[in-house]
């Protein structure tokens, strides 16, 4: 049992391009199947690690990792078949590489190594792109209105661009731990 939650995130890794595929190909009911199939699975990895303490250094990095490919190659196979703005994909992809520039550019050049929980905007910004993500696969299958997408796209836009200040503001404000 300890290593199903991990399995899982492993199982979500490897559909993410599947996923690409589906959407590329606009067969958008196969790709809303995908979609909560991996949303299945990435809740039930963590409560899997928390119900039976099967949490692990590993899916500590698997889990974040595999939701971070899905979503952001999400953004990038819509950007690229013309399904989202590309502008709105440089907005949810440039955040997070900002984030992991900074990460990186801090553990090399200074000696301290500080870690950036989550933020609640960080997760709101997340939330509200997978809803987004949803919401247009279900309208471009046919199944949701154009005005749920467009609300949640802006939704998306405020949260991603809040969240991405945010980080910068604590990653600039706080002090290194010694």
């Amino acid at each position: 049992m300890k290593h199903v939650p991990n399995l899982l995130s492993l199982a979500r890794l490897l559909m993410a391009p599947y996923l690409f595929l589906v959407l590329w190909r606009r067969e958008y009911k196969l790709a809303l199947v995908v979609i909560v199939v991996a949303g299945i699975t990435d809740g039930l990895d963590g409560l899997f690690a928390r119900r039976f303490g099967a949490s692990s250094r590993l899916g500590a990095y698997l889990d974040p990792i595999a939701d971070k490919v899905m979503l952001s190659g999400t953004f990038l196979t819509l950007a690229l078949d013309g399904a989202v703005e590309k502008w709105l994909a440089v907005l949810v992809l440039g955040r997070d590489a900002g984030i992991l520039l900074f990460a990186g550019a801090m553990f090399l050049f200074t000696k301290s190594v500080r870690k950036f929980p989550p933020s609640i905007w960080g997760k709101a910004s997340t939330a509200a792109q997978i809803l987004f993500v949803l919401a247009l696969a279900s309208h471009l299958a046919g199944f949701v209105g154009e005005p749920v997408v467009t609300m949640l796209k802006w939704l998306t836009v405020v949260l991603t661009a809040w969240s991405g200040l945010d980080y910068l503001r604590r990653a600039i404000s706080r002090p290194d731990p010694k």
